[in-house]
C-alpha cells in the first residue's frame, strides 16, 4: 500500500512539473519573422493614430527591432490598455512594451467625466422629442385599455357572472399597461432594457407567485365555484366539518350562518377541496332509530307495531314508505332499526325525529312488549348476605329526606307540549341570513338563474 501511495506521488510529481514546462515555455501563436522590419514607419503610423484619439496624444512612442515601447502618461487605465491594443495589431510588431503611468492630476481625471456628462446631457436634449412621443404613446395605450377595461356591460354580458367580468377587466388593464411600455420602449430603440425590464418581472412574478400562493389558490378556487355554483343562498350545508347556512360566496371566503347563529367565513380553497353534504337540494331526507325488545317477544311483531305508528304520523311520508329491520339479536334483546321519510320544507328533521321515536316507544309498550333494561350481575366474595326478616330490603347511603308537608303545584305543560308536538321548520336563521344579505352590501357570487352543480 505505501509503494503504491509513494507511486502516485511521484506521478502527480512529474505531471506538475510537466504543467510547469508548458506554462514557462508557451507556443506562439504566431511564428516571427526573420527578416529586419521598418522601425521609423511603425513609429510614425503609431504617432498619427495615437494624434487623431483623445487622451492618447501624450505617449511617448519607441521602436526597436520591432519591439514597440510605450512610456508616457494617461488619464485612465482603459486608455493604457487601447493604446496597447492598438500597437500589437499593426504589422510588423513582434511585442508591446507598456510602460504607461496613469496621471492622477484633478484636472485630468474630472475633465473626461464632464466631457461625457456634456455629450450624455446634449443626446439627451436632443431625444426629448421621441421621448415625447413615446409617453403619448404609453399614455394614450393605457388610457384605451383602462376605457375598454371599464366597460363592465360588455364583460358582464361576455363573462356567466360579476366576478369574472371584473377579473376580465383587470385583465384588459393589465395587457393594455404591458403593450404601451413595449411600445413605447420599442419607439425609443431601448430593446435591451425592454428585455430587461420583461425578463425582471418574469422573475419577481415566479418570486411572489410562490411567496403568495395559498392566496393564488385562494382565488383561483373563487373562480372556479363561481362558475360551478355547488349551492344556493340560504342552503343547509356540510362543508367538512362546518355546518349551516349559506349567506353569500365572496371573492375570498363562503359566509356562514352556523345553526347557533355565528357567522362562520369557510376559505374558499377549503370549500372547492372539501366534501360539500347539501340537505337543502333535496328535501326528501331520511331519519332514522334504534329501539330494543325482549329475546322472547316476536321481532317481526315489533316492527309491525312500530311501522304501525309512525305511518300515522303527518310528517311522515307515505312514499317512500317507512321501515325497520333488525340490527343485532343479543343475549337479553333484540335491537330493531326503523327509517322513516320527512319533507324538510314542511317538517323540522329533530322534532320529526323525535315524535317519531316517542310513537314507535309507545305503540310497543302498549301492545305488551318489553323495552329491556341493563342487567348487572352481581358476585359476593364473602357470601350472600342475609336479609332482615320480614324480608325488609336493606339500604345503604345516608337516609332519606323527608317529604315536604305542602304538595307543589303541576306546571301547566299544555302550551310546552303543543310547541312541542309542532313539526314546522324553525325559519329564525332563514330570517337571519335573508336580514344579513339585505343589510349588506357586499358582492355576492351565487347566482340564482344559474343551475347548480
Amino acid at each position: 500500500m505505501l509503494k503504491i501511495l509513494i507511486l502516485s506521488a511521484a506521478l502527480l510529481g512529474l505531471a506538475s512539473f510537466a504543467h510547469a514546462q508548458d506554462e514557462a515555455a508557451p507556443v506562439p501563436d504566431e511564428p516571427i519573422a526573420a527578416t529586419q522590419v521598418d522601425d521609423a514607419a511603425i513609429k510614425a503610423r503609431l504617432t498619427d493614430i495615437f494624434t487623431e484619439i483623445g487622451g492618447l496624444d501624450d505617449i511617448e512612442i519607441g521602436v526597436r527591432a520591432g519591439v514597440v515601447s510605450l512610456t508616457g502618461e494617461v488619464a485612465s487605465q482603459e486608455d493604457a490598455a487601447r493604446a496597447t491594443n492598438i500597437a500589437s495589431r499593426l504589422d510588423g510588431v513582434v511585442t508591446v512594451e507598456e510602460k504607461l503611468q496613469r496621471n492622477l492630476s484633478v484636472d485630468q481625471s474630472i475633465s473626461p467625466a464632464i466631457a461625457n456628462l456634456r455629450s450624455s446631457l446634449k443626446r439627451g436634449w436632443e431625444a426629448l422629442p421621441l421621448v415625447g412621443l413615446a409617453i403619448v404613446v404609453f399614455l394614450v395605450i393605457a388610457v384605451l385599455g383602462h376605457l375598454l377595461g371599464s366597460w363592465t356591460a360588455l364583460w358582464r354580458r361576455l363573462t356567466p357572472n360579476p366576478f369574472l367580468a371584473e377579473l376580465v377587466g383587470q385583465a384588459v388593464r393589465f395587457v393594455a399597461i404591458i403593450i404601451g411600455l413595449v411600445s413605447a420602449l420599442n419607439l425609443l430603440g431601448a430593446t435591451a432594457l425592454m428585455g430587461a425590464i420583461l425578463g425582471g418581472a418574469g422573475v419577481i412574478g415566479l418570486a411572489i407567485g410562490f411567496a403568495v400562493r395559498d392566496t393564488v389558490e385562494n382565488y383561483i378556487s373563487s373562480i372556479m365555484l363561481s362558475l360551478r355554483q355547488p349551492f344556493r343562498a340560504n342552503d343547509h350545508v356540510l362543508i367538512n366539518e362546518h355546518e349551516g347556512k349559506v349567506v353569500r360566496l365572496t371573492s375570498r371566503a363562503t359566509i356562514l350562518m352556523t345553526l347557533d347563529g355565528n357567522h362562520l367565513r369557510v376559505p374558499n380553497s377549503t370549500v372547492f377541496k372539501g366534501i360539500i353534504l347539501n340537505y337543502t337540494s333535496n328535501p326528501e331526507r331520511r331519519f332514522e332509530f334504534e329501539l330494543g325488545v325482549d329475546a322472547n317477544d316476536d321481532p317481526v311483531a315489533a316492527m309491525a307495531t312500530g311501522l304501525a305508528a309512525m305511518s300515522t304520523l303527518d310528517f311522515v311520508l307515505d312514499e317512500p314508505k317507512p321501515d325497520a329491520h333488525i340490527v343485532s339479536v343479543g343475549d337479553s334483546n333484540i335491537v330493531i332499526r326503523f327509517l322513516g321519510w320527512v319533507n324538510q320544507s314542511e317538517a323540522e328533521f329533530a322534532k320529526a325525529r323525535s315524535l317519531a321515536i316517542r310513537a314507535a316507544k309507545d305503540a310497543l309498550e302498549e301492545d305488551g312488549f318489553t323495552l329491556p333494561e341493563p342487567i348487572y350481575r352481581l358476585r359476593f366474595d364473602q357470601g350472600v348476605p342475609t336479609l332482615p326478616a320480614g324480608g325488609a330490603s336493606v339500604t345503604t347511603g345516608p337516609p332519606a329526606k323527608p317529604k315536604p308537608d305542602t304538595v307543589r303545584p303541576k306546571a301547566d305543560t299544555s302550551e310546552a307540549a303543543a310547541d312541542i308536538m309542532d313539526v314546522r321548520p324553525d325559519d329564525h336563521i332563514t330570517e337571519k341570513v335573508e336580514e344579513e344579505r339585505a343589510q349588506t352590501g357586499e358582492k355576492d357570487l351565487l347566482d340564482s338563474g344559474r343551475p347548480v352543480e
